[in-house]
């Protein structure tokens, strides 16, 4: 399909084939949201492969000045849409590599079932992509675990998991603990709260990283519906995340999905950066990936529509302060954490969210403090 000549195509990007094929080139000040928009648009149509140039610039916001990117944001970030990746080409693809796939979940009873018989039906009994399927248990009282492991996953409770180093509970905890008891080289997370999981979403996230060795991290996308209307969800994205990595780190402003939790990357990167102990794990991982091995070695994948559990508007504050906090500290030169971390608002009590942060992993293996890869820890 010849996207280049169509009628429609958003005004500052432009369509090229280079021939090995389509490249979308940011040419001048753009909605981040435009840019995004026009990702997963080419993704859907195009039946080549699709890359990213961005020529410098990139708009804070529709109206604004645009910021100048950093120069690794030069360099092209690759757009897959999962349904280009099939499972049987991947299989072919992986020539000995192991893949994890670990599945964080505190009280997931109601969902995490259904998401592990998916996975281990499809893409570890018919097809052996997924060579590891593992649920990280934290804490949960509602038989997140039972479920789980009924389904066919291996269950590891994250209490159990060095204790010693990294006590606290919370998601990026969770994160950092799956790659000390999974040996794969490369590992795909994604939420236990997803209500119409599609085993496609993990062909999708590990496909760019089996076919493209430069890839180091591939981000999800996707549509987020809101109690049934389409383009409200995502609100601490929109909120919070948006715009602090428009203002603070442009070079990732066309990251769709900066807070989504279906991602994948190489052992061998995750393992060489820190995981902030809360919500602002993702924003954490994709500034910290990006620093270390450039926009370039990051893809992301359109996977469809994504409904998962929405949480009340009072329960979201904590989170966008989280993310926030995650942001500014990572923004400032020297050591990343803030003085105050507290948040308040009239009629609820003071939440801190100071978080944890657990060191790279690669660090502590070295120091000898965690076994490598594939050996067992310590009973």
């Amino acid at each position: 399909m010849d996207v280049s000549t169509r009628e429609d195509r958003p005004a500052g990007l432009t369509v090229r084939g280079d021939g090995n094929g389509l490249v979308l080139a940011v040419d001048g000040p753009v909605d981040a949201d435009l840019l995004g928009a026009a990702m997963a648009a080419l993704a859907r149509v195009a039946d080549e492969p699709v890359e990213v140039e961005l020529a410098g610039v990139v708009a804070l916001a529709a109206g604004h000045d645009a910021a100048p990117l950093r120069s690794a944001a030069t360099q092209p970030a690759r757009v897959f849409h999962r349904d280009d990746l099939e499972p049987a080409r991947l299989v072919a693809a992986k020539r000995g590599r192991r893949v994890a796939v670990c599945l964080p979940a505190h009280n997931e009873a109601a969902t995490v079932g259904a998401i592990v018989s998916a996975i281990r039906h499809e893409l570890v009994d018919a097809l052996p992509l997924v060579d590891d399927l593992v649920v990280m248990d934290d804490r949960s009282t509602d038989g997140t675990a039972t479920l789980a492991a009924a389904a066919g996953a291996r269950v590891v409770h994250t209490a159990e998991v060095l204790p010693e180093l990294a006590g606290t509970p919370g998601k990026g905890a969770a994160l950092w603990k799956s790659l000390v008891v999974t040996d794969a080289e490369l590992v795909v997370w994604c939420d236990a709260d997803v209500v119409d999981f599609d085993p496609r979403f993990v062909a999708g996230l590990v496909g760019p990283l089996l076919l493209q060795p430069e890839i180091a991290l591939v981000k999800g996308f996707y549509e987020r519906p809101l109690h049934g209307h389409r383009g409200e969800g995502g609100r601490v994205t929109e909120l919070v995340a948006r715009p602090a990595l428009s203002l603070l780190f442009p070079h990732l402003a066309g990251i769709v999905q900066p807070l989504g939790g279906e991602y994948a990357g190489r052992r061998d990167v995750l393992e060489r950066v820190s995981f902030v102990g809360d919500y602002g794990v993702e924003l954490g991982l994709l500034i910290d990936v990006a620093a270390l091995v450039g926009t370039g070695a990051i893809a992301q994948v359109d996977l469809g529509v994504r409904t998962h559990r929405n949480r009340p508007l009072a329960e979201l504050g904590p989170m966008a302060a989280a993310v926030l906090r995650t942001a500014l500290e990572r923004s400032r030169p020297g050591p990343h954490r803030l003085a105050g971390t507290v948040l308040h608002r009239p009629g609820h009590a003071p939440v801190d969210v100071a978080g944890a942060e657990w060191p790279p992993l690669g660090s502590l293996r070295a120091a000898g403090l965690v076994p490598a890869a594939g050996e067992r820890l310590p009973a």
